[in-house]
C-alpha cells in the first residue's frame, strides 16, 4: 500500500497542537468528515462546499490524497463538470486514508 499520509504534517500538526490535545483534533476530524462523506452528493448539499471541507480538513491532517481528490473534485465543480466526480472513489480514499491511519499512527508518532 502507498503511503497515503503525509506523516510529516501530522507531526507538524501534533507539535502544534501538544500529545494530549491531538487525540481530541483526530476524534473530532473523524466526526466531521464521517459525516460530510455520509451525505456527500446528497440532493440539497453542495457537492463544491462539501469537497471544499473535506480538503482542508484533510490537507490539515496529512491525508495526502484524498485532499487530491477532494481539490480535483471541487474543480471540476467549479468548472460545472460535477456530473464527471466518482464519489464512490472519493469515499473509498478515505476509507483507505483512515484505516491507514489508524493502523500506522503508533509507529509513525512515537
Amino acid at each position: 500500500m502507498s503511503d497515503v499520509i503525509d506523516w510529516n504534517k501530522v507531526r507538524e500538526l501534533r507539535g502544534e497542537v501538544g500529545e494530549e490535545d491531538f487525540d481530541e483534533v483526530f476524534e473530532l476530524f473523524l466526526e466531521e468528515v464521517d459525516e460530510t462523506i455520509s451525505q456527500l452528493g446528497q440532493p440539497g448539499r453542495s457537492l463544491e462546499h462539501d469537497l471544499h471541507f473535506l480538503k482542508g480538513a484533510a490537507l490539515n491532517l496529512g491525508f495526502k490524497d484524498f485532499s487530491q481528490l477532494c481539490r480535483d473534485g471541487e474543480s471540476a465543480c467549479a468548472s460545472d463538470a460535477s456530473t464527471k466526480i466518482d464519489t464512490e472513489a472519493i469515499i473509498s480514499c478515505y476509507a483507505t486514508s483512515k484505516a491507514q491511519f489508524i493502523a500506522d499512527m503508533p509507529t509513525q508518532l512515537t
